[in-house]
Order: structure tokens, then C-alpha cells, then sequence
């Protein structure tokens, strides 16, 4: 079992999301289903928690301040004070039984929103990439659970999961930013659970959450599974690094659809010293 501590005690439904946040020092965090934004400064063990009207998918800092969100609805915008009379939306596009899932900001500062269907009917779901003007470009229109999206240390490189695969691909990035040739960078074995979130470390290795596999994996740029982080809970969702010296692995989890869900399910974890994370940008808009 990994060394883990517990960053906060929590027992979100389905806790998502995790996003350093250089600007402010914090981590950023989701409860899908509680329709909550999470902050936690670790230098201080300052915490917020921000309700938001819909299930929130994802929350990510904005260059200027604030937060992008991915909503139930499409995607929307915090102002620097977080309060709910800050928000406005970027772009609304509410389709029944959808909803927003994870997302994350590209080099460019371009978000990459996710969607799906609450009943994860396959192929009910969608990629897009949102500008911060409220551009939106759809890159995938048959997703079922659109989940983890990171890029290599370069840039050249996109990952991406649909949970349901079992797969985790990858694509190269051409010089308008926008990915091509879609292919296999690993397969999931059965009984390992199913890959969800991700995150790309220094190195341009990937690691990944594994919804009911109870762990982290990490891959090789060239797809070889290197090493694993067992964890205590059984639904680990995503994870990125963080810290002032990005060093440190936090870790979401879920408690939902478990029956005896274990005492640590929907907390926010961390491993200390787990590797080397890359900085992520903030959205531009």
C-alpha cells in the first residue's frame, strides 16, 4: 500500500478535478454531484468551498483571477471574488439528461470541456475546445464519459480517455493547436478497474486514476506501465500534481454507488513527493 496522507477529510460524491493553482498556491477541486468547488491551501490549510446552481464537472483558474467551470449547462466564468453574482456564462448549450464532466486547459489557454449523459449511454457525450472569446470547436461527438485530457511537456502531444475503452490514447497536436491521429498509448487489463482522470508529470510519463481499480498508474511516453500507487479507497477519479515545488500527488476520489464505501472515500488525498508535475496554465478568457 502507497504512503498516503489525507489532504482533507471529505466525503464528496464524487470528488474530480484536481488542478494546481500557482497564482494562489491551492489546489482546486470538484464534488460533481454535491455541486461544490473546493480550494485547499496547504501552506495554510485555508479552505473554501464555493456552490454552484448545477453539477460542476470541473473548475479551473483563470488568468485574471477566478474560475472557468464546467457545468451541467456549458461552461462558465467565476470573477476573482468567487461570489455567485460574479458568474456569467461563457457559452450555454443545455441538452436533457447531460451533463459537464472533467476538462482542462490546454498550453494555449484554451479549455478542453468534456461532457456525458447521466445514464452514460454510449456515445452520448462530447470534447470541445472552448476559446476565451466563447468560440467553441467540437473535436469528438461520440464520446460516452469524456474524461482525463493532458498534453505532453512539448505540447506536441494530447492524451485522452473515455473511460468506457478501457483505453488511454493519444494524439499528435498540429500547428493549430487542434489533435490528430487519434491512437492506442495503452490498454487497460482486465480487473485493473477503469482509467478516468490524468495528469502528465516533467518527464512526459501519464499518470492515471483508476475508478474501481484502486489506484494510480503511471505509463512511459511509449506506453509501458512503470508503476503503481495502490490506494486505501476503491474509487480514486483523477489526479495532478501540486505544491510549490509540484512535487506532491494529489489524488480526488468518490464514494457514490458504493455500498460500504471506505472511511477515506471522498476525501481529498495526497502523496508527498510522488514525482516532478508540469505547471499548468490558467484559461485566458
Amino acid at each position: 500500500m502507497t504512503a498516503v496522507d489525507v489532504a482533507v477529510r471529505a466525503e464528496a460524491a464524487l470528488g474530480e478535478g484536481p488542478t494546481w493553482d500557482p497564482r494562489e498556491q491551492r489546489l482546486i477541486w470538484v464534488d460533481i454531484l454535491g455541486s461544490r468547488v473546493h480550494t485547499y491551501a496547504p501552506a495554510s490549510g485555508r479552505r473554501t468551498v464555493l456552490a454552484t446552481e448545477q453539477h460542476v464537472g470541473a473548475a479551473k483558474p483563470r488568468a485574471g483571477g477566478g474560475l472557468v467551470v464546467n457545468l451541467r449547462d456549458g461552461v462558465g466564468l467565476y470573477g476573482p471574488s468567487g461570489s455567485p453574482d460574479a458568474f456569467r456564462w461563457l457559452h450555454r448549450d443545455p441538452v436533457p439528461g447531460r451533463r459537464g464532466n472533467d476538462a482542462a486547459i490546454a498550453p494555449d489557454g484554451t479549455l478542453w470541456a468534456g461532457t456525458m449523459r447521466y445514464d452514460e449511454a454510449p456515445g452520448g457525450g462530447t470534447l470541445s475546445r472552448f476559446a476565451p472569446d466563447g468560440t467553441v470547436h467540437t473535436l469528438l461527438d461520440d464520446v460516452t464519459v469524456s474524461n482525463g485530457t493532458g498534453w505532453s511537456p512539448d505540447g506536441r502531444l494530447m492524451y485522452y480517455i473515455d473511460t468506457p475503452t478501457r483505453r488511454i490514447d493519444v494524439f499528435d497536436v498540429g500547428d493549430d493547436q487542434l489533435p490528430v491521429n487519434r491512437r492506442q498509448l495503452a490498454a487497460v487489463a482486465d480487473g485493473d478497474g477503469f482509467p478516468d482522470g490524468l495528469t502528465v508529470d516533467a518527464d512526459g510519463c501519464v499518470w492515471v486514476a483508476f475508478w474501481d481499480g484502486g489506484a494510480v498508474r503511471r505509463y512511459t511516453p511509449d506506453g509501458v506501465l512503470d508503476r503503481v500507487l495502490e490506494l486505501p479507497v476503491r474509487r480514486p477519479t483523477a489526479c495532478a500534481f501540486g505544491g510549490a515545488d509540484l512535487t506532491d500527488l494529489y489524488i480526488t476520489t468518490a464514494r457514490t454507488g458504493l455500498e460500504a464505501p471506505h472511511p477515506l472515500s471522498g476525501s481529498l488525498l495526497v502523496v508527498p513527493g510522488a514525482g516532478k508535475g508540469l505547471a499548468q496554465p490558467a484559461f485566458a478568457g
